[in-house]
């Protein structure tokens, strides 16, 4: 059986005439959905999932703007672009539009380049934002498959994330650089799927060979990550191979001293030591909060950038609502669910 790799575009207008000049226009390059009324619009996008929605305005029973609010507020069908096809074109009638969700406006009559562009243009967007999504995906699965080696949990890797987004925040980053710093930060210790077991799990205290071993993974997590041009793959390196530097120099891999240490390490570096300290693991009781936060006190300006660790302490009552919001519990409960 042939299959069609076209993309799905959904027309829905109540005037035959409307479908067919749109049939006409689009038909060579795209599989072509049609329904004359707004309830049979929404059953074929749940049912058929188009890529690509145009909608007519001025519809009997519903209107176009009824149908864009209701599928707008489906998790199910909200993401999928609409465009309004319509004979209104007043400033007021393309706002509304706007404000209920749709990606543009395209006034009848109809010119065909125009219909063209204008669809060939959304679905590269959409495109773009499913390579997006599917990389940050990603991302986060090779940041969580660290844990399956580690004593850790998968708990520890969304806490610290949103720790550092936090910390990041109240520095001065932009919350979208923020985010960026949530989406990178599971990857900080990606290096160690290549650690031996018998290393990563053992309870005790490390030889001192085996602690050399361990400290290979800042380096190991750099190569698996690998050099991109990707802003969110670059940050991710630069925290795998720097968390484990140190403001005074002491740290691993290259004894990085200060502000040499690119600020998103020394963000991670607080976070990921902060939910350590305050997280039972099998070789630890936790911590006290408040015992951790005298300890990052005690390491700031040896282990923690000073600045960051004020900045930490500041933010203190958000750090406690994340904690508080991903406990160790869930991801107990999640294991007993699964067997």
């Amino acid at each position: 059986m042939e299959i069609n790799h076209k993309p799905k575009v959904l027309i829905i207008d109540d005037e035959a005439t409307n479908l067919q000049i749109l049939n006409e226009i689009l038909q060579k390059d795209y599989q072509l959905l049609f329904a004359k009324d707004g309830n049979k619009g929404i059953e074929l996008t749940i049912s058929e999932e188009p890529e690509l929605i145009l909608l007519d305005v001025m519809m009997p029973e519903m209107t176009g703007h009824d149908v864009c609010k209701i599928l707008k507020s489906n998790e199910k069908t909200k993401y999928i672009p609409v465009i309004f096809v319509t004979a209104l074109s007043d400033i007021e009638d393309e706002e509304k539009g706007f404000q209920l969700g749709a990606v543009d406006y395209i006034t009848k009559p109809v010119s065909p380049p125009i219909v063209k562009a204008r669809i060939k243009n959304h679905l590269s967007l959409v495109n773009v934002n499913e390579v997006k999504t599917t990389r940050l995906q990603i991302v986060q699965r090779l940041g969580m498959a660290s844990e399956y080696k580690d004593n850790e949990t998968g708990m520890h890797v969304i806490r610290m994330s949103h720790y550092s987004q936090t910390l990041a925040l109240a520095f001065g980053y932009s919350s979208e650089q923020a985010e960026e710093i949530l989406n990178a930060a599971p990857m900080h210790d990606v290096g160690k799927i290549g650690i031996p077991d018998f290393i990563i799990q053992k309870p005790g205290k490390l030889s001192p060979e085996e602690w050399e071993m361990m400290k290979r993974h800042p380096e190991i997590g750099a190569e698996i990550i690998g050099d991109h041009h990707s802003s969110l793959l670059k940050l991710a390196r630069s925290i795998a191979i720097t968390h484990h530097e140190k403001f005074d120099g002491t740290g691993y891999p290259y004894q990085l001293k200060g502000e040499n240490i690119p600020l998103e390490g020394r963000i991670i570096a607080i976070a990921d030591v902060f939910d350590a300290l305050t997280t039972v693991r099998p070789y630890k009781k936790a911590w006290e909060v408040d015992a951790a936060i005298e300890f990052l006190k005690q390491e700031s300006g040896k282990h923690f950038d000073p600045v960051l660790v004020q900045k930490f302490i500041t933010v203190l009552p958000k750090i406690l609502e994340i904690k508080n919001q991903w406990p160790e519990e869930m991801e107990m409960q999640k294991s007993k669910d699964s067997k």
